[in-house]
């Protein structure tokens, strides 16, 4: 890295944070976002759920363990911008191939360093996540502002199929094959298809944009719902094919994105968060037991509780926000969780809804 190359953060809102230029030099604009996790910095750069964003992570040191081979969630970063306090000038692991510097200069991926990040956290939480544009490139911040506002807006975006496979594929068991489960890829992360793989599940991951008639006709177990990228209410047509998968009476699975799109096609609303959930220290309570699990998060947006049909319940509530981190409905098999239970990067407290989802197969195999 060199220490006189500069690099401009510039908000909509005018606040303009210089710093040092480290990665790939470029420009780069996206939704400024934060994650706290203090670890899994590579598996946040290739979660495909942050794509149209630049990252910020609020942990000051960060590179220190470099990148491997094994911890990617996709094979390649989405991020659209690195937001670091300080990036580590070593990578020292047994299991470093790279450091993060060239990491992300391999992948094109503009970053900056020494900017307060403590500051611009507490900018986003005060004002929102907004439009913003980091370059290596343009000195003016006037106009580095103004690519900012001409940036466009998460709302009504859709990136699922931006990210999603382009052709359907397939992940064996780990172990004795007992389910077959279709996996609807809106931005997958590797780590939710080898939790069902341990679990005995031979998915079959297919695009975003499948028709259900196609899903049924594989006659799965059960469909997995993935996290992805965007606004759901972009989703309209993605909507209907996940109704009638969930009405088929097929055992359901969504997480993040997946969970957004089952409650909208069961006639709820999604909205806006101010600033989003990222990172792996989200209190959620069970509604039906008490018991609080700490869960990692990616979203910024989220189901409306009072939008929700009778026969859709509401079983996890965010202790900070108390917005909808889980849903059932009454009679039809079907589960989700707004957070990540795969838990790539963050804690294991929420990997038992996995086992939730084996049940219900279980029960309709029995049935």
């Amino acid at each position: 890295m060199n220490d006189s190359n500069s690099a401009i953060l510039a908000l909509e809102d005018g606040r303009t944070f210089r710093g040092r230029s480290w990665g790939a030099e470029g420009e780069s604009c996206g939704e400024m976002v934060f994650n706290t996790s203090m670890t899994g910095y590579q598996e946040v750069l290739t979660d495909p759920s942050y794509a149209g964003q630049i990252v910020c992570m609020t942990y000051p040191l960060i590179g220190n363990y470099g990148v491997n081979n094994e911890d990617p969630e996709s094979p390649r970063p989405w991020v659209e911008g690195f937001v670091v306090r300080e990036a580590s000038r070593v990578a020292s692991n047994w299991r470093a191939t790279e450091s993060l510097d060239d990491y992300l200069k391999r992948w094109n991926i503009v970053a900056i360093d020494h900017i307060d990040t403590r500051a611009l956290v507490r900018h986003i939480r005060d004002k929102g996540a907004m439009r913003a544009c980091l370059s290596t490139t343009d000195a003016d911040a006037d106009s580095v502002i103004e690519k900012a506002r001409n940036s466009p807006s998460m709302e009504n975006r859709e990136l699922a199929s931006v990210v999603t496979t382009k052709e359907p594929y397939e992940v064996a068991a780990a172990s004795d094959e007992r389910f077959h489960v279709v996996c609807y890829d809106f931005g997958v992360k590797l780590n939710s298809l080898r939790e069902l793989s341990h679990a005995g599940c031979r998915v079959t991951v297919v695009p975003a944009s499948t028709p259900a008639n196609d899903v049924l006709a594989m006659k799965p177990d059960g469909v997995f719902l993935s996290n992805g990228p965007g606004d759901p209410a972009s989703m309209t047509r993605e909507v209907e094919e996940v109704k009638r998968v969930a009405q088929s009476g097929t055992p359901t699975f969504g997480i993040c994105f997946g969970h957004q799109l089952l409650g909208r096609a069961f006639g709820g609303q999604t909205f806006k968060l101010m600033f989003g959930h990222r990172g792996g220290n989200q209190p959620v309570r069970d509604s039906r037991d008490g018991r609080v699990e700490i869960t990692s998060h990616n979203h910024g947006f989220a189901v409306r509780a009072d939008s929700l049909p009778a026969d859709m319940e509401v079983t996890h509530i965010n202790l900070n926000d108390a917005c909808v981190e889980g849903m059932r409905h009454t009679t039809l098999p079907i589960i989700s969780v707004q957070y990540h239970p795969e838990a790539a990067p963050g804690p294991h407290d929420a990997e038992h809804h996995f086992k939730r989802f084996i049940e219900l197969m279980e029960k309709r195999e029995a049935s």
